[in-house]
């Protein structure tokens, strides 16, 4: 399947690709955060091409389209057009989707009338969970938010495939962030989010995970109350549990485990940034489940063994987690990084350190 875009092409309609099991290859001269994060992961393929390539060079589209099932453009361009002529003529379905994820020509759906914003209208915010990165770990509630939502601002972990459920007339805003690499401002999502509220907008924030675990949600809602903004917060199953849970790692169990504890690692333990008493997490006794910590993982480990834990403590990592492309591996917490790392896993991936990161069913 080929996806082209003049500039960042729809990630619901390259998600519902990939969930579909196609391959993929996007090109796109802004692939955005969210587009760009799948093609990191090598989920999909990314050529970034300037859109007059397929207008003056007829061989280059002939090449793409070779051996394509099905191409998909975004827009009403020349580029565009002349991709869906070029598909005409070797017999390659195409279409050409408007805002919102529908083939050109569909019908409107749900919601109030183009139009109707303005101070008349009260808009909102929801905050709305997607889950662990599976659509089907969507909550019903966040699926109905969804369908009514006036403007979507989502993330590149949120479950993108969700999006082809969103109104033709529906505002679809890639506000993701690459780790350590580009992305939106956080003030800037903020003020996108209190700035369509008050057009009279219902404004979904769309996240991976849960918004209160990570996800800045807590910022956000208190941005859009200093600002005078009703905020409604449907959770989302937290990829803190749900990924570990997929790759069989029960967080407690009676003989292995009676609590766990949840800490980010997105900075180093000794970093003036660093909150986290990683002392009192090596002899808590409890399983440590690390999120966001893959770079810093080796310094993680380090750090705990230093202080107690024995570097034979199993460990685990779950990339992907609940995703058809989820991998783990396991190994003695002294090794893990290393063994990670040989893997080729990545971000996003969830930790799991503890007796139950060695838990089988044999």
């Amino acid at each position: 399947m080929v996806v082209i875009g003049a500039s960042n092409p729809s990630p619901a309609e390259v998600a519902a690709l990939l969930q579909a099991d196609a391959r993929v290859q996007v090109y796109a001269t802004e692939p955005g955060p969210a587009v760009q994060d799948l093609a990191d992961r090598v989920r999909l393929q990314l050529s970034r091409l300037s859109p007059t390539a397929f207008t003056a060079d007829g061989a280059l589209l002939a090449r793409i389209l070779d051996g394509v099932a099905l191409v998909i453009t975004d827009g009403g361009t020349e580029a565009d057009r002349a991709v869906l002529a070029a598909a005409e003529k070797v017999g390659v379905v195409a279409v050409r989707l408007t805002p919102g994820g529908q083939e050109s020509g569909g019908q409107e759906s749900g919601g109030h009338e183009p139009g109707q914003d303005g101070p008349d209208r009260v808009g909102r915010v929801v905050l709305v969970g997607g889950g662990p990165g599976d659509p089907g770990l969507l909550t019903i509630a966040g699926m109905e938010a969804i369908r009514s939502a006036d403007v979507i601002a989502t993330d590149r972990l949120a479950p993108l495939a969700a999006l082809a459920n969103a109104r033709v007339d529906a505002e679809i805003i890639d506000v993701g962030k690459i780790p350590r690499g580009p992305g939106v401002g956080q003030q800037t999502i903020e003020e996108l989010l209190v700035d369509r509220a008050r057009r009279g907008k219902t404004v979904v924030r769309f996240k991976g995970g849960d918004s209160f675990v990570f996800g800045r949600g807590g910022e956000e809602w208190q941005t859009c109350a200093a600002a005078g903004i009703p905020v409604t917060v449907i959770p989302g199953v937290t990829s803190a549990s749900a990924a570990p849970a997929a790759a069989g790692i029960p967080l407690t169990h009676r003989q292995l485990s009676q609590g766990f504890t949840v800490v980010t690692g997105h900075v180093p333990p000794g970093d003036p940034r660093s909150k986290i008493d990683w002392p009192s997490l090596a002899t808590s006794g409890l399983t440590l489940v690390i999120m966001m910590g893959m770079a810093n993982l080796q310094s993680i480990a380090e750090t705990l063994i230093n202080h107690g834990l024995a570097a034979q403590t199993p460990a685990a990592v779950v990339a992907d987690g609940t995703l058809a492309t989820m991998r783990s591996v396991r190994a003695p917490l002294a090794e893990i990084a290393a063994q990670a790392a040989k893997a080729g896993l990545g971000a996003p991936a969830t930790v799991v350190i503890g007796a139950v990161a060695g838990f089988t069913l044999s």
